[in-house]
C-alpha cells in the first residue's frame, strides 16, 4: 500500500512536470526534455523538489554546455519563509569547500545540503542543493533580494566577483554586487595609501555599520550618476550631494567604535575626492571593472609626496594605479609583484620620474598593476596582458579626447575637474612588449594620440635596439671617469654589474666600450664571475653573442672563456666553493658561501665601475633599515653605502640606490649622480617620439607629408643625438654646480629654501639635508646627488615661471627653442607649422629652462630676490642677449671639443668664466633697470665688442697674463684669448652705455674710464676685497655692493667729464667745486692704505667718501 502511494505520487509528479514543460516549451520541446531527464531523476529528488522548480533545474542543466561555469537558482523565496534552497548547476562534480566560503561571505547559514547526479542523453550534470537562511539581520525579504543575490552568488562562483566578507552587505543593506564592488574598490585603494590599516578592520567598519555603507554608496551614486537635471554642478550639489552629506554625518553619530568611525570618514573623504568614475560606463561581466580618478591633494592624511591626481583601476583579477604629478605628464607602466603595497613602489618611481622629466616636456607620471590569482591557476602571461588592457581601458575611460579640434569627454561621465585630454604611457618592467597592445586599445577608443599613446611599439622607437637608455647613462659614466683623468673608451677599466646580457640597459651598456673588463655580474637567477678577463676581445665578443641570443642567461656564457677561479652559479645556491682568486680579490676568509653572501661581497668589491642594469634596490645608507627601502626581495643581498669600494656608479636602472645611500657614498668619496639623471635618455626618447608623432600626424592631415611613418623612421638618428646631448648637458651641469657649490654653499641653501617654499622641493621625500646637517659636514657643501635634486626642482620651477610669463619673452626668441626641440630637417622644412603643435608652449618653456639651468646653474634663481619687481623672464632675456653678443654657444662647443685632451677641471674653469661673466653682465644690467631683449640693442653691443676687446688686449696686463697662463696649460690660443677677455668684461655694458649716451668712441671712453680709476686709485680695490675673508652671506653682499658702487661712481664721473669742457680726469678735478669732498676722499683713502689689510668698515667709509664726489 505504501509502495503504491509512492508510485502514485511519482506518476503524479511526472505528469505535473510534463504539463508544466508543455505549457512553457510546447509539445515537441517538452517531450524531448521529458524523455531526456525524467528517467534520470531519482525519487529522492522528486520528493525534495516540486515539478515547477524541477523544470527550472532541467532548463539550467540543459543550458550548461561544456564549460566550467556555474549556474544558480533560488527556490521558495517567498514572504515569511526564513529558509529556502539554493541550487547550483555544474557540468562537473563540486565539493563543499568550494561553496561554503562563498555562502558564508554572503551572510548565509547552511542548514543542510544534498547533491544530485543527473545523466541525460549520455551527459552527466550535477545539482548541489543547499538549505540556507540569513545568518544575521537582513535589510529586505528574500523575495526582494532574489535577483541581486543570484547575480552575486553566480559572480562569485564563476570568479567574476571577489569572494570576501563585504558581500554580506547584500543581505545586511540590500546593496547590489556592483555597489558592494565600488566599496571594495575604495577599500583596496584605502589599503594602498594607508597600508598600516588592515583589510579586516575595514570589513568590520562597513559590515557592523551597514546603513552607513548604504549611505556611502548612495552618496557615490548621486555624485556620479548621469542625470540631465543635474548637469549643472551647483544644482547637483544643492539637490543631492549636500542633503546626503548631512544625512551621512547624522548617521555617523550612531557609530560606537572609534576605529570604525575613522575608517568610514576616510572612505567618505576618498569618495568626495573622486573627480571621475567609469561606474556607469561598464555594466556587466566580462566588461565590468571600476576606475576612478582621485584628486590626491584632497585626500586627508595621504603620505607624501602627493601626486596631482591618480587613477585607480579595480577588477576581480587585477588592481592598477596611475599617478600623475601634473596634467601634462608621462611615465612607464610597470607589472608589479607587490600586491600589498604596489602604490608605494609606483609612487617612488613617480617621484624619480618627476626629477627625470625635468628634462622633457611632461612632468612625471608612473603606473603599475598587479595580477590577482584569487586561488585559481592561470596563464600568468595571459593574465598580465589582460590586466594591462584593463588598466589601459580604465585610464582611457576617464580621459578626454579630441574630435575636430574640440575636447570631448566620454558620454555618461560626470566630471569634477577641468578638461584633461593628455595621456601617454610607456613600457617598464614586465610591459616591454605591450606598447602595441596599448595602442590597439587607444585605437578602440579612437584616442587622438593614435600610436603616440604608448611609445616604443612596433611603429615607435625600440629602446633596446637603439640602446638609448644605456648610451645616455654611459655619457654620465664617461664624465665621472674623465674627471678622474681616464678615458674609458681607450683605456681598460674594471666593472661589476647588476643584470644579464639579454637585458636592455645591462646588455647594451656592457657593449659600449671594448675596454670593459667585466669581473662579475649577477642577475635575478645567476652569478657570473671572471676574476681576470681575457684582454684580447674574446670576452667582449662573448658578451655580444649573449646579447644577440634571445632569452640568454649567464649560464649560456662559454665557460672556456672564463678565467681561473671564476664560473657561473645559481643565485639561490646554498654552497658555492670560493676559489683562491676570489678570496684574494674580495678578501673572503671562507671556503664556501651561499649565493646571497657572495653577491654582498661582489657589491663591495674593489672595482672601478659598479654598473646598475637590473631591477632592485641593492644599496642603502648605513642609517637606514631594510624595511625602510621597500624592496623585500633584495633584503638579503643589500649592502650599506659606506661599504662600497667602487670608484664610480652608473645608475642605468631605477632605484638601485636609496637617495640617502647616494649621499653617503658621495660623502665617502664615490662618484654618483642619481638614477633620474643617468637613465633619463629612455624617457627623453619617448617624449620626442610622442611629440614628433603629434607633429607628423598634423602635417599628414594637412597633406604636407604622405607617409608620416617613413619620415618618423628617418629621424631616428637625429633624435638619438639630441637625447644624448641632453645627458651630456645634465651631467656637465652637475659638475659645474659642484664647483659653484664649493665657492658659495650658502647660495645653494638659499635656492633650496626658495624651491621648498614654492612646493617644487620636498626635503623629506627627497632626503634633502637640513641646513644644520650641511653645516656639520667637513666642507659644508651639498653632494652631487643632492645637487641633482636641486637641478631638477630648479628646472621645474623655471619651466612653470616661463610658461606663466611667456608674454614677456619675444616670440621670435621663444620660437627658436621650439625649433631646437625638433630635428633640424623637420624644424627647417616645416618651421611655420611648429607653433600649431598642441604642446608648443610647454616645449618652448622646457627647452629654455633646460638651457638656462644647464648653463647658468640654479644659483641665478636667487637674483630675483635682489631686485624688487624683477621677473624670471627679465633675467632670461638679458642672459640670452648677452650670450648672443658674446657668441657663447660657439665658445662652449669649442671647449666641449677638448674632452680627453684637457683636464676636466680646466674645462670647467673655462666654462665657468663664461657663465660668471654672463651673470655679472646680467646683474649689472638689471640693477640699472635695462633690458637687452631688443635686436637693435644686441646689434649695438656686438658692434662695440670688438673695439672693447682690442683695447683690453693691448692695455690690460691682467688679461695678458691670463692669456699666457692659459696657453701654458695647452689651451688653444683662440679659446685662451676669448676666455681671458671674458674675465675683463665687468664694465663692458657700462662702457657701451657711456659711449652711446655721450656719442663718443668706445676707445676714448675706455681710456678715460681707466684714467679715472687710476687717478682715484680704486683699480686695486676689487682684488683687495677678494682676498678678504667673507664667510657670511651679508659680508659677501657688502663686498659685491662696494665693487658695484665703485664702478657706478667712476662711470658717472666719466660721463660727467666727457660732457664737460675738461679734457682729462685730472683737469676735471682741478677745476671741480668740490675741493673739500675731494680732500676728504684722499684722507680716507690714505687712512685705509695705512691700515692694510683693512676691514670691511674701512672700505665702506671709502665707498661713502667716493660717492660724495658726484
Amino acid at each position: 500500500m505504501q509502495n503504491q502511494r509512492v508510485a502514485d505520487s511519482i506518476v503524479a509528479w511526472d505528469n505535473a512536470f510534463l504539463r508544466l514543460a508543455t505549457r512553457a516549451l510546447g509539445d515537441s520541446s517538452a517531450m524531448q526534455l521529458n524523455q531526456a531527464y525524467l528517467p534520470a531523476l531519482t525519487s529522492e529528488y522528486k520528493h525534495l523538489v516540486s515539478p515547477r522548480y524541477a523544470l527550472k533545474d532541467m532548463l539550467h542543466l540543459d543550458n550548461l554546455g561544456d564549460s566550467n561555469a556555474y549556474q544558480v537558482s533560488l527556490l521558495n523565496p517567498s514572504q515569511g519563509i526564513v529558509h529556502y534552497r539554493l541550487h547550483f548547476y555544474s557540468p562537473h562534480e563540486r565539493y563543499l569547500d568550494e561553496y561554503i566560503p562563498a555562502l558564508e561571505n554572503m551572510a548565509l547559514r547552511v542548514m543542510d545540503q544534498v547533491q544530485f547526479r543527473i545523466t541525460a542523453n549520455g551527459v552527466t550534470r550535477f545539482i548541489k542543493s543547499f538549505t540556507v537562511k540569513a545568518a544575521n539581520g537582513q535589510k529586505y525579504p528574500f523575495c526582494r533580494l532574489k535577483h541581486r543575490l543570484l547575480e552575486a552568488i553566480s559572480g562569485v562562483m564563476n570568479s567574476h566577483l571577489e569572494n570576501d566578507p563585504l558581500n554580506k552587505l547584500l543581505i545586511l543593506s540590500g546593496l547590489s554586487w556592483r555597489a558592494i564592488d565600488v566599496l571594495r574598490a575604495y577599500r583596496n585603494y584605502y589599503l594602498q595609501i594607508h597600508h598600516q590599516t588592515t583589510r579586516a578592520s575595514i570589513h568590520h567598519a562597513l559590515i557592523h555599520n551597514p546603513d552607513i555603507a548604504l549611505c556611502l554608496f548612495t552618496y557615490f551614486e548621486a555624485r556620479f550618476r548621469p542625470h540631465r537635471q543635474w548637469d549643472d554642478p551647483a544644482i547637483r550639489e544643492e539637490h543631492a550631494l549636500f542633503p546626503l552629506r548631512l544625512q551621512l554625518l547624522e548617521s555617523m553619530t550612531a557609530v560606537v567604535d572609534l576605529n570604525d568611525d575613522r575608517i568610514l570618514r576616510i572612505l567618505f573623504n576618498l569618495i568626495d575626492a573622486t573627480m571621475r568614475c567609469n561606474f556607469h560606463l561598464h555594466r556587466d561581466w566580462p566588461d565590468y571593472f571600476v576606475a576612478f580618478k582621485i584628486n590626491s591633494l584632497g585626500v586627508i592624511d595621504m603620505p607624501a609626496p602627493k601626486p596631482q591626481n591618480e587613477i585607480y583601476v579595480h577588477a576581480v583579477d587585477m588592481e592598477g594605479i596611475h599617478l600623475r604629478a601634473g596634467k601634462i605628464s608621462r611615465g612607464g607602466i610597470r607589472w608589479s609583484d607587490r600586491p600589498d603595497d604596489f602604490r608605494v613602489e609606483i609612487l617612488g618611481l613617480m617621484q624619480t620620474q618627476v626629477s627625470k622629466n625635468a628634462l622633457i616636456i611632461p612632468t612625471g607620471a608612473k603606473g603599475g598593476f598587479v595580477v590577482k590569482h584569487n586561488g585559481s591557476r592561470v596563464d600568468i602571461k595571459a593574465a598580465g596582458k589582460k590586466a594591462y588592457i584593463t588598466l589601459m581601458r580604465g585610464l582611457l575611460d576617464l580621459t578626454d579626447n579630441y574630435q575636430d579640434n574640440q575636447i570631448v569627454q566620454m558620454p555618461q561621465l560626470v566630471c569634477y575637474d577641468d578638461p584633461d585630454p593628455y595621456l601617454v604611457v610607456a613600457a617598464d618592467k614586465g610591459t616591454a612588449q605591450f606598447s602595441d597592445t596599448a595602442n590597439a586599445v587607444a585605437a578602440e577608443y579612437r584616442f587622438w594620440l593614435g600610436d603616440a599613446f604608448a611609445s616604443g611599439g612596433s611603429q615607435g622607437y625600440d629602446h633596446k635596439v637603439l640602446g638609448i637608455t644605456a648610451r645616455g647613462a654611459w655619457e654620465c659614466v664617461k664624465r665621472h671617469f674623465r674627471e678622474l683623468g681616464k678615458d674609458i673608451q681607450t683605456e681598460a677599466f674594471t666593472v661589476v654589474g647588476i643584470g644579464s646580457m639579454d637585458g636592455d640597459v645591462f646588455g647594451n651598456g656592457m657593449l659600449l666600450s671594448p675596454h670593459i673588463r667585466l669581473l662579475a655580474a649577477f642577475s635575478g637567477q645567476h652569478i657570473f664571475i671572471d676574476p681576470n678577463p681575457m684582454d684580447n676581445g674574446a670576452s667582449f665578443q662573448e658578451r655580444k653573442r649573449l646579447f644577440e641570443l634571445p632569452g640568454s642567461t649567464w649560464m649560456d656564457y662559454n665557460s672556456a672563456l672564463i678565467s681561473q677561479g671564476g664560473g657561473v652559479y645559481l643565485r639561490s645556491a646554498k654552497d658555492i666553493a670560493i676559489s683562491s682568486e676570489l678570496k684574494k680579490w674580495l678578501a673572503i676568509r671562507y671556503s664556501v658561501l651561499d649565493g646571497e653572501s657572495l653577491i654582498r661581497y661582489l657589491l663591495t668589491a674593489p672595482v672601478e665601475l659598479l654598473w646598475l642594469g637590473g631591477i632592485g634596490t641593492y644599496v642603502k645608507a648605513s642609517s637606514e633599515k631594510h624595511e625602510d627601502v621597500g624592496d623585500r626581495s633584495n633584503d638579503n643581498v643589500r649592502i650599506n653605502a659606506n661599504d662600497l669600494k667602487a670608484h664610480v656608479v652608473g645608475e642605468g636602472a631605477n632605484l638601485g640606490f636609496t637617495q640617502k645611500a647616494r649621499i653617503e657614498y658621495h660623502l665617502n668619496g664615490g662618484r654618483i649622480n642619481t638614477d633620474a639623471v643617468d637613465n633619463s635618455a629612455g624617457v627623453d626618447t619617448s617624449d620626442h617620439e610622442v611629440n614628433l608623432k603629434i607633429l607628423l600626424t598634423g602635417l599628414h592631415n594637412k597633406h604636407l607629408i604622405s607617409d608620416p611613418q617613413s619620415v618618423f623612421d628617418e629621424l631616428t638618428g637625429a633624435v638619438c643625438r639630441q637625447v644624448l646631448a641632453n645627458n651630456i648637458a645634465q651631467s656637465l651641469c652637475l659638475s659645474l654646480e659642484e664647483v659653484r657649490n664649493m665657492e658659495s654653499p650658502a647660495d645653494f641653501l638659499q635656492v633650496a629654501e626658495k624651491l621648498e617654499a614654492s612646493s617644487f622641493l620636498d626635503k623629506t621625500v627627497e632626503s634633502f639635508p637640513s641646513d644644520k646637517d650641511i653645516l656639520s659636514r667637513p666642507k659644508q657643501i651639498l653632494t652631487r646627488p643632492e645637487l641633482a635634486v636641486l637641478m631638477a626642482a630648479g628646472k621645474m620651477y623655471l619651466t612653470r615661471h616661463i610658461q606663466a610669463e611667456s608674454e614677456l619673452l619675444p616670440e621670435d626668441v621663444s620660437n627658436i627653442y621650439l625649433e631646437k626641440y625638433f630635428p633640424e630637417q623637420i624644424s627647417t622644412r616645416y618651421k611655420t607649422y611648429l607653433t600649431a603643435h598642441p604642446l608648443a608652449q610647454e616645449i618652448k618653456a622646457t627647452v629654455l629652462s633646460n638651457k638656462m639651468i644647464n648653463q647658468a646653474g640654479c644659483r641665478f634663481l636667487n637674483v630675483l630676490e635682489e631686485h624688487e619687481g624683477l621677473t624670471v623672464l627679465d633675467y632670461i632675456n638679458n642672459y640670452l642677449s648677452f650670450d648672443d653678443v658674446l657668441d657663447g654657444d660657439v665658445l662652449r662647443q669649442a671647449i666641449y671639443a677638448l674632452d680627453n685632451q684637457l683636464a676636466a677641471a680646466k674645462q670647467y674653469e673655462l666654462l665657468l668664466q663664461l657663465e660668471n661673466t654672463l651673470s655679472d653682465l646680467c646683474r649689472w644690467t638689471l640693477a640699472q633697470e635695462k633690458s637687452l631683449a631688443n635686436p637693435q640693442t644686441i646689434a649695438n653691443y656686438k658692434r662695440y665688442l670688438a673695439a672693447y676687446n682690442d683695447y683690453v688686449k693691448q692695455h690690460d696686463t691682467q688679461c695678458q697674463q691670463r692669456i699666457t697662463a692659459y696657453l701654458q696649460d695647452d689651451i688653444p690660443s683662440d679659446i685662451a684669448e676669448k676666455t681671458a677677455l671674458l674675465g675683463c668684461m665687468s664694465v663692458f655694458p657700462l662702457i657701451v652705455t657711456l659711449a652711446t649716451e655721450t656719442e663718443r668712441d668706445v676707445t676714448a671712453v675706455l681710456e678715460l674710464f681707466h684714467e679715472t680709476g687710476q687717478y682715484l686709485d680704486v683699480d686695486d680695490i676689487p682684488a683687495q676685497l677678494a682676498l678678504m675673508p667673507a664667510p657670511r652671506d651679508w659680508e659677501r653682499k657688502i663686498v659685491a655692493d662696494i665693487n658695484q658702487d665703485i664702478t657706478r661712481v667712476v662711470g658717472v664721473l666719466v660721463k660727467t667729464i666727457l660732457l664737460s669742457p675738461a679734457a682729462t680726469c685730472a683737469g676735471y678735478f682741478a677745476t671741480s667745486a668740490k675741493k673739500q669732498k675731494i680732500n676728504q676722499y684722499w684722507r680716507t683713502h690714505q687712512a685705509l692704505h695705512r691700515n692694510l689689510p683693512a676691514t670691511l668698515v674701512h672700505y665702506l667709509v671709502l665707498n661713502k667718501a667716493l660717492g660724495e664726489l658726484l
